[in-house]
């Protein structure tokens, strides 16, 4: 089993890690870096990764609404851009947006397609 890493170690990692990222911007990319100052990035990345998926872990939105303003915000899509992906109006949208209409299945199955969303979760839902 894993030691847990404390956040005085995670702090000295991220540090490190910063510090050798400069490094690789100084020299002008990843290539140029010793393989002894490869192998120091790699595991003070590692560090850090393993600290931050146990202590910041982001919580995917519980309803359609909320997946949905999420994936316009990463994909940076208006609601009409939206709506034209899924194959639906901008009122149907809208209305599902606003709680006003559940979500028909192949609304469902067209964010599960089109956006990637994982349909188990979708179904759980809706």
């Amino acid at each position: 089993m894993k030691k847990e890493i404390t956040k005085k170690e995670f702090l000295v990692a991220e540090q490190k890690m910063n510090d050798l990222l400069a490094v690789v911007t100084k020299k002008g990319g990843f290539d140029r870096l010793t393989k002894k100052e490869s192998a120091e990035l790699d595991k003070y990345t590692q560090i850090v990764k393993s600290y931050e998926d146990i202590h910041y872990t982001i919580v995917l939105p519980q309803t359609v609404q909320g997946l949905i303003e999420l994936k316009m915000y990463e994909k940076k899509l208006k609601q009409k851009d939206l709506a034209k992906m899924l194959h639906t109006t901008d009122t149907k949208l809208s209305e599902i947006m606003h709680n006003k209409r559940k979500p028909s299945l192949s609304f469902l199955k067209a964010m599960n397609q089109i956006l990637g969303i994982d349909g188990n979760l979708l179904l759980k839902i809706a």
